[in-house]
């Protein structure tokens, strides 16, 4: 018997799950930490970061938990998928030693470093070459260390994303992909390469890059070391790697032009994929490689990202639940009628947003009535707040000539809320299909791709199945569409 484990090294948590290979069955899965969230650390308003060295314990910490579960199985697995969260920074130096810690997705401090690039670049350039603006992504994070931190920039011997760490940690080798490449920004569509004008500009040598390979290959094997760490064998082939996004679109078989998956979780993302080089004039929503892209049969996914999701949550629960699980908070939150009798709330309090142009607009609450308004008008504001500005999102995907019929997601986070989950399919007027599945089944199953364990993407897929599947409610619709607008007019106001 053979299988696969996925891991998905979120900034929350890291997941990982071993399904058997030729089935796609879950034989277990496990989380790190589960009573708590990992800590991201912001030692200035507008940063995020976090010890790498952090996501390394606690991959070890739930492959422990697996082995608990599964016993012998993991003397039979075969190959290692990874998924991260994207857009962070890790630096090396030659011993492979991490220089700082990570600067991580939901970091303001590159804003404006990037909108001097996208200016004197010149926007066509980027749009036409990169897909989007340099913004606040790797590359120009790494650009904010050349300049603020030159002792520790002059020392860096590989600039890597955070899944490129995780697999150097398992292989010794460091690499990436064109996919992991395009997050950063690093990229050019155009000669399908490194963005040599975007490392130009900021004039840092292509050196620091890792060497690329296929999302789908195998990408180094686990060495002794690093098997003693997590209780494996060692030589299992490590076959997949990918972004959080990506790869969640991935393990719902979201692969050809018009498909579409949606997440709810840290962030909250909608993901659709399409043929064409194409953009969003104002860098609004992000287009990168996605995991199947070939230069015959090209394949990229446009990114729609909303920071304020995971964390409204939280905050909502830290705040007004304390006590109540979360399953709880979604129950109060439906006691209350559409709309939160006017109670609206903008979801932004977790640094600069791509669907506002980078701006950092802070969470606001409006319409707050001392006299009717409780906490469970509260909840369901938060929730609501939330699909209204992934709606916002989807408008800007619409303009680009995507059409938003079916969303695909896994059955977890928001989406185990039944309020969330009508209220996106009113809103958006998209069916809402839910999977029982998750980014490390994806990573899984990716490995399995690469391993060449299956023979295609149909194979990888044994065993994926709709659990539910949620239509827009005719009679909720114009009760949401009113809310919407409400809540747009305040966004407006705001920005």
């Amino acid at each position: 018997m053979s299988y696969l484990i996925g891991y998905d090294v979120g900034s929350s948590s890291v997941k990982a799950s071993l399904i058997e290979a030729a089935t796609g069955k879950l034989i277990v899965a496990a989380t790190s930490p589960t009573d708590t969230e990992l800590e991201i650390m912001a030692p200035k308003p507008g940063w995020a970061e976090q010890h790498p060295s952090v996501w390394w314990e606690h991959v070890k910490l739930v492959t422990a938990k697996i082995r608990e579960k599964a016993g012998t199985a993991l003397a039979d697995v075969s190959a290692i998928g990874i998924s991260y969260q994207m857009h962070g920074l890790v630096v090396v130096d030659k011993q492979q030693e991490v220089l700082r810690p990570a600067i991580i997705w939901c970091d303001s401090r590159a804003v404006k470093i990037g909108e001097q690039a996208f200016s004197e670049i010149g926007e066509e350039t980027c749009l036409q070459h990169f897909l989007n603006s340099p913004g606040n992504f790797t590359a120009s994070k790494l650009k904010w260390v050349k300049d603020n931190e030159p002792e520790i920039f002059q020392k860096i011997h590989k600039a890597m994303l955070p899944g490129d760490y995780i697999a150097m940690k398992m292989t010794g080798e460091i690499k990436t992909t064109p996919s992991g490449l395009s997050e950063g920004i690093l990229w050019d569509f155009v000669q399908n390469g490194v963005a040599h004008r975007v490392l130009d500009y900021f004039q840092i040598d292509s050196s620091l890059l890792p060497e690329t390979l296929p999302t789908f290959s195998i990408q180094g094997e686990l060495t002794p070391k690093a098997a003693e760490e997590l209780g494996l064998k060692s030589g299992i082939k490590v076959s997949y790697r990918a972004g959080d996004q990506p790869n969640n679109a991935f393990s719902l078989n979201v692969l050809n032009p018009g498909e579409l998956a949606a997440t709810a979780g840290t962030s909250g993302v909608v993901y659709g994929v399409i043929d064409e080089a194409n953009y969003d004039p104002k860098s609004r929503v992000n287009t990168f490689v996605h995991v199947n892209h070939e230069p015959k049969a090209a394949r990229y996914g446009v990114l729609l990202c909303l920071n304020g999701t995971g964390i409204l949550n939280r905050w909502m629960k830290n705040n007004f639940a304390k006590g109540l699980t979360y399953v709880e908070m979604n129950d109060l939150a439906a006691q209350t009628r559409v709309g939160a009798d006017g109670l609206s709330i903008l979801p932004y309090g977790n640094g600069a947003e791509r669907t506002l142009e980078n701006k950092n607009i802070g969470a606001t609450i409006y319409g707050l009535d001392l006299n009717i308004h409780n906490r469970s008008h509260m909840l369901r504001a938060a929730q609501e707040g939330i699909v209204f500005a992934l709606n916002y999102g989807l408008e800007i995907m619409s303009k680009m000539g995507m059409s938003i019929q079916t969303v695909k997601a896994g059955h977890a986070n928001m989406f185990l809320s039944p309020l969330f989950s009508q209220a996106f399919a009113a809103v958006t007027g998209a069916t809402v299909e839910l999977y029982n599945t998750d980014g490390s089944q994806g990573a899984a199953r990716g490995a399995g791709v690469g391993a060449g364990i299956y023979k295609d993407y149909g194979q990888a897929f044994t065993g994926l199945k709709t659990i539910q599947t949620i239509k827009p409610d005719q009679n909720l619709i114009p009760q949401y569409r009113e809310a919407y607008e409400r809540w747009l007019g305040y966004l407006k106001e705001r920005m």
